[in-house]
């Protein structure tokens, strides 16, 4: 169902979708599920322990100690004597080394995908849709294309949709387009050669709605979506060698040439020796034999494997101390030969928080203390603490400042628009929590910002009767 939906009518959009505004039925949503799918990414494999564990063993040195611990067992039994402890100890030394070496790399990386994992399962996103006439919340997983979402500030974006009915829409887009800049939104119809970047009258999946409100016809879900091919492609890419993986399979493989060269000729002097002298030739050509055979096992750095693998695992386990997550123990190393990062700024260097930190009242500065959307902070007038309690004009705008928002505060994370959510946190700093001054000072009335009024501005009712208008914008 790949279509320019944005170059379409709503009437043609809802035709082509066979749906209205009333949404789908219960029962046509059901069988939509069953024929497209649930709306998740498809990731492959997923974690998979055996195959982690497997993957232990690929590297060159690795092969070449399981090499040699096979020769080692195959020369214990080819001897004429039976076998002694003695004989087994270069295998069972080799032996324990690779299994060490692949159980530090497979705690490491098992670890790391099973947190990975937690993070994803961490929120199952709900999704509000018209079904039968009615609002309903459901799991995002069930939306399915046809279906009409119910999009308010703060909500996470459930699918890819063709928006037909806008209030002040805004998004943040920065999963697509790594913009944070809040994208305006309308219901006009764009022309059909329209960048996926600047299609203002679409909404996509893991998008955030930061300012109004609007509705929307799911046009695509799941792998279909803009962000699902994202994900695709991510999962197609190759994983590149490291510069240390890659230094030392040269090694390895440069190794093995001198061994193999230096056998040989070992056991061409052993046979050089066996004709000049004449001794028993079975059992010289056997002596012969073990001893380049010895040669190649006692050449194999066993050791190297596990100090990689730990030094690696050590880096990883400093990189988790600073809240880093290292999927492959070989993402240490390459991390470490990094000079130059080339990111996004907003929300990847940089957490994408506003802060309040200076307020004009009444002719003063108050300095405000504290960073990011955490209520910990106090109001300093030069070098004095300021009790706002004691202080009704900053008292009154901080209350203005948090009941003049759509922005919504948890203590932690702030849903919505993120200038609103500086000045939320700013009054929680001061003890003047939104949830609580709105019970205090219900909300009767709202005009919205506009882009031609750039104001917004609320009216409250207070407990005793008074009236109370908040402004917000340019003056």
């Amino acid at each position: 169902m790949d279509k320019s939906w944005h170059a379409m009518s709503e009437e043609k959009v809802l035709e082509a979708l066979k749906t209205s505004r009333s949404g789908l039925s219960a029962e046509e949503a059901r069988k939509r599920l069953l024929e497209y799918g649930p709306n998740k990414l498809i990731s492959k494999g997923g974690v998979n322990p055996i195959k982690i564990f497997l993957n232990q063993f690929k590297d060159i040195f690795v092969l070449m100690l399981i090499a040699a611990v096979i020769i080692s067992v195959a020369m214990a039994f080819a001897k004429p004597e039976p076998p002694t402890t003695e004989d087994y100890a270069d295998a069972l030394t080799i032996g324990a080394i690779v299994i060490l070496n692949a159980v530090v790399g497979f705690v490491q990386e098992y670890r790391s995908e099973k947190a990975i994992e937690a993070m994803r399962r961490l929120t199952a996103p709900k999704a509000t849709v018209i079904r039968d006439g009615h609002s309903v919340i459901i799991p995002a997983e069930e939306v399915v294309p046809g279906d009409i979402l119910v999009l308010e500030t703060g909500d996470r974006v459930a699918a890819d949709a063709r928006l037909i009915e806008v209030v002040e829409l805004k998004t943040n887009e920065a999963v697509l387009t790594g913009e944070s800049t809040p994208v305006e939104k309308h219901v006009g119809i764009l022309p059909e050669n329209t960048p996926v970047s600047d299609r203002r009258n679409m909404v996509f999946m893991a998008t955030h709605v930061i300012y109004g409100r609007g509705k929307a016809v799911v046009t695509s879900t799941g792998m279909r979506t803009e962000f699902g091919k994202i994900a695709e492609l991510v999962q197609e890419m190759e994983e590149e060698e490291t510069p240390l993986k890659a230094k030392l399979e040269r090694f390895a493989k440069k190794l093995g040439v001198i061994v193999i060269v230096i056998c040989v000729i070992v056991f061409a002097l052993e046979l050089i020796d066996i004709y000049v002298y004449g001794a028993a030739k079975a059992e010289s050509l056997m002596d012969a034999f073990f001893t380049a055979v010895a040669l190649a096992v006692s050449a194999v750095p066993e050791g190297l494997p596990a100090v990689v693998t730990v030094t690696l695992a050590l880096g990883a386990r400093e990189l988790a101390k600073r809240n880093a997550i290292i999927r492959r123990l070989s993402s240490a190393e390459t991390l470490g030969s990094v000079t130059v990062i080339c990111s996004d700024k907003t929300g990847t260097l940089t957490k994408g928080e506003m802060t309040v930190r200076r307020i004009y009242v009444n002719g003063k500065i108050i300095e405000v203390t504290g960073v990011g959307y955490e209520a910990k902070g106090e109001f300093l007038e030069g070098d004095k603490r300021v009790d706002v309690k004691s202080r009704p004009d900053l008292s009154l705008l901080l209350i203005g400042s948090a009941l003049c928002t759509n922005a919504q505060y948890d203590g932690k994370s702030v849903f919505g628009d993120l200038t609103e959510g500086a000045l939320i946190v700013a009054a929680a700093k001061a003890g003047l929590w939104k949830e609580d001054l709105e019970k205090i000072y219900p909300r009767i009335y709202e005009v919205p910002f506009t882009s031609e009024r750039k104001k917004m501005t609320t009216v409250h009712k207070s407990n005793d009767g008074r009236l109370m208008v908040f402004m917000k914008g340019a003056p």
